[in-house]
């Protein structure tokens, strides 16, 4: 049996660095939020902060915890995780928590919209425990949960829905290398990734990364992935 989950008390003043990843878990099912919150209490770089069951709550819940991480869950009763995610990202002064959206992939047609509120990527609910916990890692160390099977399919299949046409001059902006680090990005590949395949140190990939996020206004790398399809600088079929 899971144990039950508690709420504690927003981080003090002290070194960041070294305390745990603090993960609020938002999710309608009482059996994932258990679950869940087990397997990442158990980690010792990790704590639960807390867990609830709708994303009206989620609002409350992260005002009073602070939390790193949230996972949230796109289809909840009363607030859902769209409008959940808008709600926490509009929130002053919290440090802009990361999310991680939950979802069944086929049934969810809000994830794309998740991802452009400010969403940092999204996760299977049949994910394995090594997933979810590398998944709270990768997002809490800045990064943006892209992996190429998953994300790419998605971003695709809603790039290919009829829609108004695209605007190319919101990459004017970018330097032609710029642009490349970009088209690779939106592949889901890490900037070590990145590096190997544009022959560049990794911190250049990074510092790239860093202009293309000011340059376009951008919160982070799914952010990218979001702005490269609908510029039409990547299309569905690749």
């Amino acid at each position: 049996m899971a144990p039950s989950l508690r709420e504690q008390n927003p981080p003090t003043d002290g070194g960041e660095d070294d305390r745990p990843i603090r993960v609020a878990i938002v999710d309608d099912q009482a059996m994932v939020r258990q679950g869940f919150g087990a397997l990442l209490d158990a980690q010792t770089d990790m704590t639960v902060v807390g867990s609830v069951g709708d994303g009206s709550d989620a609002v409350d819940l992260v005002r009073r915890t602070h939390p790193d991480v949230i996972l949230m869950d796109i289809r909840m009763p009363r607030m859902n995780g769209l409008d959940a995610t808008r709600a926490v990202k509009a929130m002053p002064g919290l440090g802009h928590p990361r999310i991680i959206i939950l979802t069944t992939f086929d049934a969810d047609e809000y994830v794309f919209s998740a991802l452009r509120a400010g969403a940092s990527g999204f996760l299977l609910k049949d994910a394995t425990a090594e997933d979810l916990v590398s998944a709270v890692r990768i997002v809490a160390a800045g990064e943006a949960l892209l992996a190429p099977s998953v994300t790419s399919r998605l971003i695709a299949d809603y790039a290919s829905r009829p829609r108004a046409p695209r605007r190319t001059e919101v990459l004017s902006p970018l330097t032609e290398r710029e642009i490349e680090v970009m088209k690779l990005v939106a592949t889901g590949q890490s900037n070590a990734e990145i590096a190997g395949v544009l022959f560049l140190a990794e911190q250049t990939v990074k510092t790239h990364v860093s202009r293309i996020l000011g340059k376009l206004g951008l919160r982070d790398r799914t952010q990218i992935v979001v702005v490269a399809y609908e510029s039409g600088l990547v299309s569905p079929a690749g």
